[in-house]
C-alpha cells in the first residue's frame, strides 16, 4: 500500500527538502505541499491523504488548527504528524488533543522520518522517541492540575499497568516483555483499555495517565491503584 502524503511548513527549504526524502520511497506518495495551515486545509480536502505532515508554527492558521480541521473533515482517515521543535513545548498536549499521532524534529534524520510518516500513516501514535516522551513530560510538568473526568475504577489490573507502560513510551513487544505476556495478549489488553476509557490511540492514553497522575514529569510510572468491589 502506498501511504499518500502532504507537506505543510511555511520554510521553502525545509518543506522542499521532506518532499524530496519522501519521494525516494516506493511506498511514499507527496500528492500536495502547503506553505501556511490554511492551504493545508484546502489541500488536504483536494487530494485527502492517508498523512499530512505540519509544522506547528505557520501563518494564517498554525499547525494545531489545522490538523483539527483535517481529522474533522476527513473523520480521521487522515492521519496527522506534527514538525516541531525543542522551544514549543506548550503546544504538545493541544496536538495531541486535537489528534496528532506523533511528533518529528526538523533535524530529525531521514529513517527516523520514514519511521514517523510509516507508523503515524498506519494508525499509531510516535510515542516511543525519548524526544517525544521530553516534550511530553516537560508539558504535563507545567500544565495546571485539572479535575479528571474519568477514573481508572472501570479497568482491571492489567489494563491499568498497561495503560501506564504506553504512557512511559514502551511499544507493544516492550509491554509484552516487560510483563512476560504474548503481543496478542498486549493487543487484548489494549483494545479493552481503549473501549473502556473511550480513546482513539495511543496520544490520548498517554494524555489521559498524565492527567491521572500515573506519570509525572521526571519520574517513573506511579503504581496504578484500581479500587475493586468489596476493598
Amino acid at each position: 500500500m502506498v501511504i499518500r502524503a502532504i507537506v505543510a511548513d511555511d520554510q521553502t527549504v525545509v518543506r522542499t527538502g521532506f518532499v524530496n526524502l519522501l519521494a525516494t520511497q516506493g511506498d511514499i506518495s507527496v500528492v500536495g505541499e502547503a506553505a501556511d495551515g490554511a492551504e493545508a486545509v484546502r489541500v488536504a480536502a483536494e487530494h485527502r491523504p492517508d498523512l499530512a505532515l505540519l509544522d506547528i508554527r505557520m501563518p494564517r492558521k498554525n499547525g494545531i488548527e489545522a490538523a483539527r480541521e483535517i481529522l474533522s473533515a476527513s473523520g480521521g482517515a487522515t492521519k496527522v504528524l506534527m514538525l516541531t521543535t525543542f522551544d514549543l513545548d506548550e503546544y504538545v498536549y493541544d496536538a495531541l488533543a486535537a489528534g496528532a499521532g506523533g511528533f518529528l524534529l526538523k533535524d530529525a534524520t531521514f529513517p527516523e522520518l520514514l519511521h514517523a510518516v510509516r507508523i503515524v500513516a498506519r494508525g499509531d501514535a510516535l510515542l516511543a522517541p525519548e524526544v517525544t516522551k521530553r516534550l511530553i513530560a516537560e508539558f504535563a510538568r507545567q500544565r495546571p492540575p485539572v479535575l479528571p473526568v474519568r477514573t481508572l475504577d472501570g479497568l482491571t489490573a492489567r489494563e491499568a499497568e498497561v495503560l501506564v507502560l504506553i504512557a512511559r513510551g514502551l511499544s507493544n513487544a516492550e509491554i509484552a516483555g516487560r510483563l512476560t505476556i504474548s503481543d496478542h495478549t498486549v493487543k487484548t489488553h489494549i483494545n479493552r483499555l481503549f473501549a473502556k476509557m473511550r480513546l482513539r490511540d495511543r496520544a490520548q492514553a498517554v494524555i489521559l495517565a498524565y492527567e491521572l497522575g500515573l506519570v509525572r514529569a521526571g519520574t517513573s510510572a506511579a503504581p496504578p491503584t484500581v479500587r475493586r468491589p468489596g476493598l
